[in-house]
């Protein structure tokens, strides 16, 4: 069978790394961080949260980068609270926004209006001008229950676009096979995911280019510049500004790689290779 790398006019031993940057759009420190790790930095692809407050500015900014959406049915901090942009409140939470929590959002989320908040947030970002290259799920809220998940599927068959999952481990944990439903459904996707212990991906992305095995890998990182407002807003900020250094100052980074054999990709080259094969 035919390796995703081949697929995508590659050996099939080569090492293809995806570097996601997550919390585009959540606020303005993540903006500038975000935006810098793709333009300066090894980062390649990032995924914009639209309900969130500062998306509009990450749009107002955005100059074709690779940038996908993460759909988002939660806010998770504390001081800090976003919600739907349609009228669901299946999707509210007490505090007048999305709830904090995955299993606070399984046992009270009606489909019905997940899905039509998911699409309207899809379709919000390509009416603010981005060229939408994936879908993503914040918090992995649609990954990991099978009913979320097919709303998830539909939306990436709908757009035609690839989708971020998890690796195959979370497929018995989960009890559901995801990965094969999104092969079955011609929806493209990582072979692998790096893992990360929380936010702060530095041990991880530096062990990772010495240890990635064959085909394309997806790390997740949260690059955010180091601002008043982003240590307000949440106490994981430290991660958060030392991805930004490690991607964006930190050149030691891209020549690791290239000692290691390893090439970076992004999601655009993924999604045009799903729609070229169909």
């Amino acid at each position: 069978m035919t390796t995703l790398a081949e697929r995508l006019g590659q050996g099939a031993g080569a090492r293809l790394l995806i570097v996601e940057c997550e919390g585009l759009g959540s606020c303005h420190a993540a903006n500038v961080g975000s935006y810098e790790a793709l333009r300066e930095g090894v980062a390649t692809s990032a995924s914009i949260m639209i309900p969130c407050p500062w998306a509009r500015e990450a749009a107002a900014r955005y100059r074709g980068e690779d940038v996908g959406v993460d759909l988002t049915l939660n806010a998770e901090w504390d001081l800090y609270r976003w919600g739907p942009l349609t009228q669901s409140p299946s999707l509210l939470d007490g505090d007048g926004g999305f709830p904090r929590s995955r299993a606070e959002l399984w046992d009270h989320a009606d489909l019905d209006e997940i899905r039509r908040e998911c699409r309207t947030q899809v379709e919000r970002a390509i009416l603010w001008g981005f060229d939408v290259s994936h879908l993503g799920s914040h918090l992995g809220a649609l990954q990991l229950r099978p009913e979320f998940f097919d709303v998830y599927l539909e939306l990436a068959v709908e757009f035609d676009l690839p989708l971020r999952l998890p690796d195959t481990s979370a497929e018995r944990t989960v009890g559901f096979p995801f990965r094969r439903l999104a092969t079955e459904a011609g929806v493209v996707f990582p072979d692998q995911v790096v893992r990360t212990a929380g936010v702060g991906a530095r041990k991880a992305l530096e062990r990772a280019l010495f240890e990635l095995r064959p085909g394309v890998t997806e790390i997740e990182v949260h690059p955010a510049a180091d601002t008043p407002e982003l240590r307000a807003v949440t106490p994981d900020w430290p991660g958060r500004t030392d991805d930004h250094h490690l991607l964006v100052t930190d050149h030691d980074l891209r020549a690791l790689a290239e000692r290691a054999g390893v090439a970076f990709v992004g999601y655009r080259e993924l999604r045009d290779l799903q729609r070229s094969e169909r």
